[in-house]
């Protein structure tokens, strides 16, 4: 609805102040738009217990955004717009985008390391890895990335950076101390995600096409164990959670979240989610289990000592199929394409 000022009312003083003091309010959220309801825009939490914070634009076009990733320590959230081919800087503390990094083709994947001041991100439009300086917010090196770079993993023991290529049927490996490809692994299939196990201090990689869990040593870049992962259908996404020794393993062919004990290397349960799920995320103080679909569903499960059960669905928004948790605040972004008109960043959080 559209509020018209009269020149009567105008030409009040009180009027005015009131006006000129909502002007500097909204400035000074940088376009920031809150709103509690979510009535609009595709929001229904249905069973999800979450609550709407708020929707802040992220500027740049409506196009497809990909992954997401925290440094907790700089508060900064980098996220892939894919369409734009630029990396978005958000800061969780301003709550506002400070830099769009661009000249990232159809960027996809994109991973920061805190420990080494640097965010990489998969320039899957010119088959490169892209190194970004986090101090600087600049683009400091690319390198061959395979011929469709997509997720990341980072190998702090071995200084190895692990990058699925998804249509090469390979995982690429990068030294990060010199920023060069060290190593392309052959996985013989179509990749889905690859994660890091502190624990194990190996790489994990889903290969859809073969259902299938490959482990692979960082000391040798060799593959250690292929694991047969029953039920599993386009295995894609994928996440590691150490302290319970668990794997969640997202299949964006039958949609269903698939927990693996690592123990044992089985799947001991299976959960219907919402349609093509794929990014995951974990919040440990809550033991909050966050899984993201293509359709706009999340799923959200409690996994607390081993055991996992589902809490609920609901629709966070078109295309919300990215999540990041921050483990201080509670706090859940997901990164839409297209609200109103605009590439936005909704922010979600446990209630209660």
């Amino acid at each position: 609805m559209k509020t018209r000022i009269t020149n009567a009312l105008w030409n009040r003083p009180d009027a005015r102040w009131l006006l000129a003091a909502a002007c500097a309010i909204a400035a000074a959220l940088g376009g920031a738009v809150f709103s509690a309801s979510g009535a609009d825009d595709g929001l229904k939490t249905g069973s999800l217990p979450l609550k709407h914070l708020s929707d802040v634009p992220l500027g740049g076009q409506p196009t497809r955004l990909d992954y997401a990733s925290l440094d907790q320590e700089r508060h900064l959230l980098f996220i892939a717009h894919l369409g734009d081919g630029e990396v978005v800087v958000f800061d969780t503390r301003a709550a506002r985008v400070i830099a769009r990094i661009p000249d990232v083709a159809s960027v996809h994947g994109v991973l920061a390391i805190p420990a080494l001041s640097r965010v990489y991100a998969s320039a899957t439009g010119s088959n490169e890895i892209v190194a970004i300086d986090e101090a600087t917010l600049k683009i400091v090196a690319r390198m061959p990335g395979g011929s469709y770079p997509d997720g990341m993993a980072y190998a702090p023991d071995a200084h190895k950076l692990y990058v699925s290529d998804e249509t090469g049927d390979t995982e690429t490996v990068i030294d990060v101390r010199s920023n060069t490809r060290f190593a392309t692994i052959p996985l013989g299939g179509e990749v889905g995600n690859t994660q890091y196990d502190p624990v194990s201090r190996h790489i994990f990689v889903n290969v859809q096409s073969r259902r299938q869990l490959l482990e692979i040593d960082p000391a040798t870049d060799r593959i250690i164990t292929r694991i047969d992962l029953a039920g599993a259908q386009g295995n894609h996404g994928l996440l590691i959670e150490p302290q319970q020794r668990l794997a969640f393993i997202a299949c964006e062919g039958n949609n269903k979240l698939l927990v693996l004990d690592m123990r044992t290397m089985r799947v001991t349960s299976s959960f219907g989610v919402g349609q093509d799920p794929d990014v995951l995320a974990f919040d440990p103080q809550l033991h909050l289990l966050y899984v993201a679909g293509e359709a706009g569903i999340v799923s959200l499960f409690k996994a607390d000592a081993g055991n996992v059960s589902k809490i609920g669905d609901g629709r966070v928004g078109p295309n919300a199929h990215v999540v990041a948790v921050d483990e201080s605040t509670h706090r859940a972004y997901f990164p839409l394409k297209d609200v109103q008109g605009q590439a936005t960043l909704r922010i979600m959080a446990p209630q209660g």
